[in-house]
């Protein structure tokens, strides 16, 4: 049997070995050949494979390069890479492309990812010829090791040997420069093939929509002749990704209407869109789905639904669903912690970071961000100092600028300037937009013209066009009776063509996401919106009229009766 397979092409042999060995006759079962694989499929662990594979050479299973390319690929789906490397190199007779294959690909996404590219070197100097299946995992290995020139330079080899005209080859190729940004590249290679399958349209709109292009990714998207959950999930995750939360729903409901079955990063990417909108009918319904097809085991998911929750106002429900999570990552506490802290749960948050202690996950840099804001909200200054101070000397964790940021905040608010602006000078950094903006948003609390006009003159230079920096410090000025002043500001902001950007809001009627702007006509239901608000405005003008009539009548009746008892007396 054994020879029978090594006539045949290598990526053959493993198909026809799955279906000769896996025959459920006893001389078959019996066979070391088929204990050996029924062995791989039960390894969840290192020991099971070094007890696998002493069955393996006690019998000389191991001369077989078929079945030592099942062990060195159970190995790596493991995640045991070093393990694969010992036995391919201490295997004595010379690798077939399938075995050269099988090693490449387990190191290519691993810390031996260098080593993955050397092996695919000598592919040629053993006398073997590549395939369309050792450049597509050459490429993952370049994509790791952001290698861009040794990746043209197997592109310039799948030329040579026409293996170029493979459509998975170019759909890897085009997953390498797409990687890289090389977008125009990968575009040329995808307009210039003859045979495109549904992988490979996948591949250039996946392509557009990592790198933020999310519109050409939707364009192609919609010339796309046949779509899978892959092609779903690539443009709703663009549109998540890049803060378009309203057309990321749009089409996680069209997914739903086409009958796709979304998977677990289509509803990764539809949760956090949920979270940016409130949208929680929505996140309720993905909620369900997720309890009904069993999926309420999957960590990130849960992740993702605390997170949906607490940002929908509903941190009881989210309270829930950390509960009911068995395991917890660190992101799990993260979030769990962040959404009390938004929610001004300030005990809440240091009770849930005391307990996360206990269970002893260690904390992040994202944990103290959620904590030190926890600390913003509720205006515990010390309980704040003493988290920053800590970071680095208990935890081990040097403060970002996004920590000193939180913390520049939390002094300002609570009215320690002068230690907020040496805070500012004594970091490590230097001051960006949002702690500049902390600065000012604290001098027009405190009403400190001065600290104002300085963090003024700051953010002019790194976002001149952001019309909330001015109207503050022209508020700081008219607090003060400072209408000169004031005056002056609102002048550069119209000489310098700066204008207020309207106010926005949204609101979730059906399960369908309704955005507005102030002053904005474009909804389909404008005029009757317009129309039922004049109505309500007219009606709070007659009841505040009537109001005031009662108001008036009742003051003249007491009035008169003041004047009658005058009388009287």
């Amino acid at each position: 049997m054994v020879h029978l397979l090594r006539r045949l092409g290598s990526h053959w042999k493993r198909s026809l070995l799955d279906s000769l060995l896996f025959q459920i006759s006893p001389a078959t079962a019996a066979s070391p050949s088929y204990q050996l694989l029924s062995f791989l499929k039960q390894c969840s662990n290192l020991k099971h494979l070094h007890q696998t594979h002493c069955f393996m050479l006690s019998r000389g299973l191991d001369q077989d390069k078929i079945l030592l390319s099942r062990f060195i690929d159970a190995c790596s789906s493991l995640g045991f890479s070093h393990y694969c490397l010992s036995i391919f190199t201490r295997h004595k007779n010379p690798p077939d492309i399938y075995l050269f294959n099988t090693i490449i690909k387990a190191l290519s996404n691993s810390e031996f990812s260098i080593l993955s590219i050397r092996i695919y070197n000598r592919i040629l100097a053993c006398g073997l010829r590549f395939d369309s299946y050792s450049l597509p995992f050459a490429l993952k290995a370049v994509v790791r090791l952001l290698a861009i020139h040794v990746g043209r330079q197997i592109h310039s080899q799948a030329i040579g040997t026409g293996l170029v005209c493979d459509v998975h080859v170019v759909t890897a190729l085009i997953q390498m420069y797409s990687s890289f940004g090389c977008i125009s590249e990968a575009r040329q290679l995808f307009d210039g093939a003859c045979f495109r399958d549904v992988a490979f349209w996948n591949a250039m709109v996946a392509g557009y929509a990592k790198l933020g292009d999310v519109d050409n990714a939707r364009h192609l998207f919609e010339r796309m002749p046949e779509r899978n959950v892959i092609s779903w999930t690539a443009v709703i995750s663009g549109y998540a990704q890049m803060d378009r939360p309203n057309e990321a729903i749009s089409m996680f409901r069209r997914m739903q209407l086409e009958e796709v079955e979304p998977d677990e990063i289509a509803m990764l990417a539809s949760l956090s869109a949920c979270a940016q909108l409130g949208a929680l009918e929505l996140g309720e319904w993905i909620h369900n789905y997720i309890d009904k097809h069993g999926l309420s085991k999957i960590v990130p998911l849960n992740n993702a639904l605390i997170d949906m929750y607490a940002k929908s106002g509903k941190i009881e429900k989210a309270l829930q669903v950390f509960k009911n999570m068995k395991h917890k990552s660190i992101i799990t506490w993260t979030s769990m912690i962040d959404g009390l802290a938004s929610h001004g749960l300030g005990r809440e948050t240091f009770e849930m970071f005391s307990c996360m202690e206990r269970n002893r996950i260690k904390p992040n840099e994202i944990t103290f961000m959620a904590i030190l804001s926890a600390c913003n909200h509720v205006g515990w200054v010390e309980m704040g100092r003493w988290f920053f101070k800590n970071m680095g000397t208990k935890y081990g964790i040097h403060p970002k600028i996004e920590h000193y940021g939180c913390m520049i905040d939390l002094l300002g608010r609570a009215g320690f300037l002068q230690e907020a602006q040496e805070l500012v000078e004594g970091m490590p950094f230097e001051a960006n937009a949002p702690i500049w903006g902390s600065l000012l948003a604290a001098a027009r609390i405190h009403g400190d013209a001065e600290l104002g006009e300085r963090a003024l003159q700051h953010l002019i230079k790194v976002e001149p066009h952001n019309s909330g920096n001015y109207t503050l410090l022209s508020n700081i000025y008219a607090t003060q009776s400072k209408w000169n002043e004031a005056g002056i500001v609102r002048k550069v902001m119209r000489d310098t063509g700066v204008k207020k950007m309207p106010g926005g809001s949204c609101i979730e009627v059906n399960s369908e996401v309704h955005e507005f702007v102030a002053d904005d006509k474009s909804h389909l239901q404008s005029e009757r919106i317009y129309e039922v608000l004049w109505k309500i405005n007219l009606q709070s003008k007659m009841d505040m009229h009537v109001q005031m009539e009662h108001v008036e009548m009742l003051e003249s009746n007491k009035e008169s009766g003041h004047i009658l008892n005058s009388i009287c007396a």
